[in-house]
């Protein structure tokens, strides 16, 4: 069924990445406060997401997670489609969940999804190319720096954009609407970019740890060899310059 074991475990990983993003958006309308501190319920799923880009990163290269950010992306807006038709069709009357509830749940607003989607696809764009420069420079040594500083910096575009359109924006436009302030706004961003930031190092001992059981799948030899062939296709004449 599989050509490779590399195609086996690119699958998974896509799962994985898919999945989880999938259902962060979902729950992202869900603002929770912890020590009096606001965010998304949105970013539980997402330390998996950075886990499964850096990996993907390391062993597929730009290609790999750029293919894989926009087939995502696809995802999520099919999935706010199908929310959406399913909830403008009436529940039957022997439904344990109303269209109320059902509405209160799934209903999120089309501000929500744009941001979403448009916070997703930067910040995935962002993080890849921060990923290469750093790998650029690094070699196939401090994979935590190019795993936790691409992070670093995708995710507060990240967080400024699902925040700001999807929450700050509609309130700007339509104040009776929606009640969401600037000085609200700047809260959240910083609380979810440094709970982000946060475990995005905290994950760094799972990123080896990916790392090394993809190399044991495989076997060092052709481990190395997919490493040397994905480093000279992201990088090419810069690759070929170094060496």
């Amino acid at each position: 069924m599989f050509h490779s074991k590399k195609e086996l475990i690119f699958i998974a990983l896509a799962m994985f990445f898919a999945a989880d993003a999938i259902t962060a958006e979902l729950i992202g309308g869900k603002l929770i406060t912890i020590f009096g501190r606001t965010f998304s319920i949105g970013v539980i799923p997402w330390p998996i997401v950075f886990i499964a880009t850096d990996v993907i990163n390391e062993f597929y290269g730009k290609k790999g997670v750029r293919r894989l950010s926009f087939i995502t992306a696809g995802l999520i807006g099919y999935a706010y489609l199908v929310l959406y038709a399913a909830i403008n069709i009436k529940a039957s009357p022997y439904s344990q969940i109303t269209d109320e509830t059902f509405r209160n749940v799934f209903g999120t607003s089309m501000w929500l999804i744009i941001g979403s989607l448009v916070a997703f696809i930067v910040s995935q764009m962002v993080d890849n190319s921060v990923f290469w420069l750093l790998r650029k420079y690094t070699g196939h040594k401090m994979i935590w720096l190019r795993s936790t500083g691409s992070t670093i910096v995708s995710q507060f575009f990240d967080t400024a954009l699902v925040l700001g359109v999807g929450f700050w924006l509609p309130a700007q436009m339509y104040p009776d609407q929606y009640h969401f302030t600037t000085a609200t706004y700047f809260n959240i961003v910083c609380t979810q970019y440094v709970f982000k930031v946060s475990i995005a190092i905290l994950a760094t001992p799972l990123i080896y740890l990916g790392h090394n059981v993809i190399v044991k799948i495989l076997g060092h030899g052709e481990a190395h060899a997919i490493l040397e062939e994905t480093v000279r296709h992201s990088l090419g004449e810069d690759y070929d310059a170094k060496k």
